[in-house]
């Protein structure tokens, strides 16, 4: 996909780096993100690669605005309260950037939309904030063979990872079952700025999974701690009795009883 006069004026900077360049850019354009998730972190990543040119995204988020995700949901002002969350966010990104195509789909991530949605999409994108979505859709990124970049927090830590990619090992080779519940965001609270330090990180991790460009944190978490301002990165291999992409997968189609809402997220 060739660029405008206008896009080559507005990717500049992009343009003179090396790894990227004219062919990157065009890369980008031609690119397809399905992001699950525009809240806490969905907001940065999608603003992100709105920004940077990806030609397609796609917002997958059943929620609509409230007055409490302001303090960190930052595709959202007071006047979308009670509008959906995956509309608006259609409306914002074309509003930075008309030369890309947003799909809204305004509805829950289950197995049936899984299957209908990701085989449309080149990477996708884990910014939910419970774990049976996040489940689901490693699964469904193993099972269509797709990229899946991760993130998660919980009130002062993030953490960043990407799976299925290039052969690494996926979310289920890390976190083999969901830990014990653990309070919501309305519970247990959430620094505002954390989402957008860790959403930020995705945004650059899909970037450079799609440009195929630098060291991708495949087989690599790392956890961010922003009271100590530090970053640490835990390696983990690929786990060969993996249920979904193991050498003898028990897990081989989407079904919803898998994925039952049996422990609350985080609450990005």
């Amino acid at each position: 996909m060739s660029l405008t006069r206008e896009e080559i004026a507005r990717y500049a900077r992009h343009l003179v780096l090396p790894g990227v360049g004219q062919e990157g850019q065009e890369k980008l354009k031609a690119s397809r993100v399905l992001v699950v998730g525009a809240g806490g972190l969905g907001s940065p990543v999608l603003y992100y690669l709105a920004a940077a040119g990806v030609g397609r995204l796609g917002v997958v988020e059943d929620d609509r605005v409230d007055l409490s995700n302001l303090n960190r949901q930052i595709l959202y002002t007071e006047a979308d309260v009670g509008r959906p969350k995956a509309e608006v966010a259609r409306e914002r990104l074309l509003a930075l950037n008309p030369h890309i195509e947003v799909v809204a789909y305004p509805e829950r991530f289950t197995a049936s939309l899984a299957k209908r949605l990701v085989p449309e999409y080149d990477l996708l994108i884990d910014a939910s904030d419970n774990f049976p979505t996040r489940y689901l859709a490693n699964d469904a990124a193993v099972l269509f063979d797709r990229p899946l970049v991760h993130g998660s927090i919980y009130r002062f830590e993030g953490q960043v990872s990407v799976f299925h990619y290039q052969g690494g090992p996926c979310y289920r080779c890390l976190f083999k079952k969901p830990p014990p519940r653990q309070p919501a965001c309305s519970e247990a609270g959430v620094l505002g700025v954390l989402p957008g330090v860790v959403g930020a990180l995705m945004a650059a991790e899909a970037i450079k999974v799609l440009l195929e460009l630098g060291e991708v944190l495949s087989g690599t978490l790392l956890f961010y701690d922003a009271l100590e301002a530090r970053f640490r990165r835990f390696s983990f291999p690929r786990d060969p009795d993996c249920p979904v992409c193991g050498r003898n997968p028990r897990i081989t189609d989407l079904r919803e009883e898998l994925y039952k809402d049996e422990c609350q997220g985080d609450g990005a």
